[in-house]
């Protein structure tokens, strides 16, 4: 399976745990299942242009979680015991994402119908992602109240 890993240094989240946040999300969806093997330090250091230490503390973080085992000589792997996160933990930890892309919006002086949009494009351009299942009449996707 081809993971997409999206870093952004100017986050202000430390690149580690950007790393390790989307692996628990890849696990959560279901996409990488126990006994899944990750990609080598080397290989994952290099793809993302990052120091390998940075790779190094994300996989002992996920170690320490039980996210993962480390098979020393043979790699990382999706612990057998991780599990995905029920519906109502997928939409807290998406609410909060949300919360923090409708403040940002806020701030820039962004309209409700632009984030929107703008959301939509960024689903729909992911590899392997299709856009149906959201919609304009989706509760999710009511007007921001500012006040």
């Amino acid at each position: 399976m081809m993971l997409h890993f999206q870093i952004d240094a100017h986050s202000g989240i430390p690149v580690y745990r950007q790393m390790m946040d989307q692996v628990k999300y890849y696990v959560a969806s279901g996409a990488l299942k126990g006994g899944d093997q990750l990609p080598s330090i080397r290989e994952l250091a290099q793809s993302l242009s990052i120091n390998p230490t940075t790779v190094v503390k994300a996989y002992t973080e996920l170690q320490h979680e039980g996210v993962i085992e480390i098979r020393h000589g043979k790699g990382a792997y999706i612990a057998g015991s991780a599990r995905g996160l029920s519906d109502r933990e997928r939409e807290k930890a998406l609410r909060r994402l949300a919360r923090q892309l409708a403040v940002e919006a806020v701030q820039m002086g962004c309209s409700d119908e632009m984030a929107l949009r703008l959301l939509k494009e960024e689903l729909k351009d992911l590899p392997g992602q299709k856009l149906g299942a959201v919609s304009q009449s989706h509760p999710a996707e009511k007007p921001a109240t500012h006040s």
